[in-house]
């Protein structure tokens, strides 16, 4: 009886404690101001420590570019590929030219013609947010890396 007690107050605990990292998690969403001063510095350390370095601190998922729910991950303009991803480093260097949303939106597609054409920009596509299987509106922002054929993407979900 008296073990019983203990365990019933350690899972009451534990489902406590979850439910409040639970609610802190999800109030902690990133912002759109966030997304694009991220990508800024991602790109200025691309600039000025060059591309490898840029790449190993993208790809460290305990990095400066992963904050709150959001990350910034680099995009090869030229070949639509991913050249650094901090939680899906297996599509380096794959083209993702032809990756749908929920909708059949190809958002890829969209980062090359925003950074290519404007700069920098937004495009917005359906995507599940983690831990979930249903999609959610997306907003990434895309930033190209000023004379490269690189671009800087961070998003948040609406």
């Amino acid at each position: 009886m008296k073990h019983s007690r203990i365990w019933q107050t350690l899972i009451a605990a534990v489902v406590i404690c979850g439910m409040l990292l639970g609610s802190v998690w999800a109030a902690e969403s990133a912002t759109k101001e966030e997304c694009v001063q991220k990508c800024k510095e991602a790109a200025a350390l691309f600039q000025d420590k060059g591309m490898d370095e840029a790449v190993k601190q993208i790809n460290n998922p305990k990095g400066p570019f992963v904050w709150k729910d959001s990350y910034v991950f680099c995009v090869d303009l030229a070949s639509v590929s991913n050249i650094a991803h901090p939680f899906n480093q297996t599509s380096l260097g794959m083209s993702l030219l032809m990756i749908k949303d929920a909708n059949g939106k190809m958002f890829y597609s969209e980062f090359v013609k925003t950074a290519k054409e404007q700069g920098e920009g937004w495009v917005t596509y359906m995507w599940p947010k983690p831990g979930e299987s249903a999609p959610s509106t997306k907003m990434a922002y895309i930033l190209q890396v000023p004379d490269t054929q690189y671009a800087m993407v961070a998003g948040t979900y609406e």
